[in-house]
């Protein structure tokens, strides 16, 4: 790290601790959601092909066990799908909708600090700022204005922290916009998914009743 990012990191204050600690907590969720929200991943391949080739000869017991290996939130939508086959029809889509919101829920896991922390990153900047200022007015009512160091070591503080603060919360920022959007578009193609998987089965079942 060259020597006049560490003196500046030094002239920053105390507060740079906590804007430091945003900083990394922010970057290891964006990395945790990046690997996390990948579509094959959410959406498992094996899944997907047996949602859009299930027919009626298709063993019920079958397409469970493809969901038990699978990983991510589609196969455990579809796995509590196929278990509530034999409800009635609105019991099912309650099923969908319920299990639906339980994967959502560990789809966002992270955002809301990510988002905490692109509102209170430049805040903290924004105590520094007044901490540096408060320095700065201390100086000059004990030693006037004619003591140019002790003014700049204040003001220095009072920019740095302002920067850090904005440093850390403008990718935050970005990357929660970015992520959130992301957590939808697959939270809406699950659903889309879903929905059609659950008429078939509908579908399937009607079919079965009437060769009856």
């Amino acid at each position: 790290m060259p020597v006049e990012v560490i003196s500046m990191l030094r002239h920053g204050g105390w507060i740079l601790f906590p804007i430091g600690v945003c900083s990394l907590t922010g970057l290891a969720i964006v990395i945790e959601r990046l690997v996390m929200l990948r579509r094959n991943r959410i959406l498992d391949p094996r899944v997907v092909h047996l949602v859009d080739g299930f027919s009626d000869t298709m063993q019920p017991e079958a397409a469970l066990e493809v969901c038990r290996r699978a990983r991510g939130p589609f196969a455990r939508i579809i796995e509590e799908i196929v278990r509530a086959r034999h409800l009635p029809a609105a019991q099912v889509v309650e099923t969908l909708q319920a299990t639906g919101r339980t994967q959502m829920g560990l789809m966002e896991r992270g955002l809301t600090v990510l988002e905490i922390i692109a509102n209170v990153s430049p805040l903290l900047g924004l105590l520094g700022t007044v901490l540096g200022m408060v320095t700065v007015f201390n100086a000059i009512t004990a030693e006037g204005v004619g003591n140019p160091r002790v003014l700049s070591e204040g003001i220095s503080q009072a920019l740095i922290t302002t920067v850090a603060g904005l440093v850390v919360a403008i990718p935050a920022f970005a990357f929660h916009s970015w992520l959130s959007s992301r957590v939808d578009e697959l939270a809406t193609e699950m659903h889309e998914r879903a929905t059609v998987f659950v008429s078939r089965l509908h579908h399937i079942r009607l079919k079965m009743r009437g060769q009856q």
